[in-house]
């Protein structure tokens, strides 16, 4: 894979086991690299754990720093699944309880309501995602 076609963030080893690393990744919005980001008060950093299948053949330690990364379209995926079918989902079933002459509030409550069981079917499709989503280590 080309530079061009993968995502990468640097991490730091937190644990390790035979079958798994967990690197600790801190994830930054575009505004966080901005130098006026104290003036304004937007930037925002998070730090995330991520679970990455333990790659054979290579030592590693904790704490020791890594590079992560995951093709492209796999973090379109991704974004497709975190954002982008719950908004679909949402407005549909808005707009729907709307037509059917429901009140804003209710339909707003059903709106919202409905990402429930879409979001239980993602977490109970978790070990199966885990293995689309593929990271490899540098």
């Amino acid at each position: 894979m080309s530079n061009q076609e993968t995502i990468s963030h640097e991490g730091v080893i937190t644990k390790i086991t035979d079958d798994i690393l967990e690197i600790k990744i801190l994830s930054q919005s575009a505004c966080a690299a901005c130098h006026a980001k104290s003036a304004c008060g937007m930037g925002e950093q998070a730090e995330k754990i991520l679970t990455v299948p333990r790659p054979e053949g290579q030592e590693f330690k904790l704490m020791q720093q890594v590079k992560v990364i995951m093709a492209i379209n796999q973090g379109n995926k991704a974004a497709v699944l975190a954002y982008l079918i719950p908004i679909i989902l949402l407005l549909a079933t808005l707009f729907i309880c709307l037509g059917c002459g429901l009140g804003e509030g209710l339909s707003a409550l059903i709106s919202i309501a409905a990402l429930v069981p879409y979001y239980i079917v993602l977490y109970t499709q978790r070990d199966k995602l885990k293995k689309k989503f593929e990271y490899r280590i540098e």
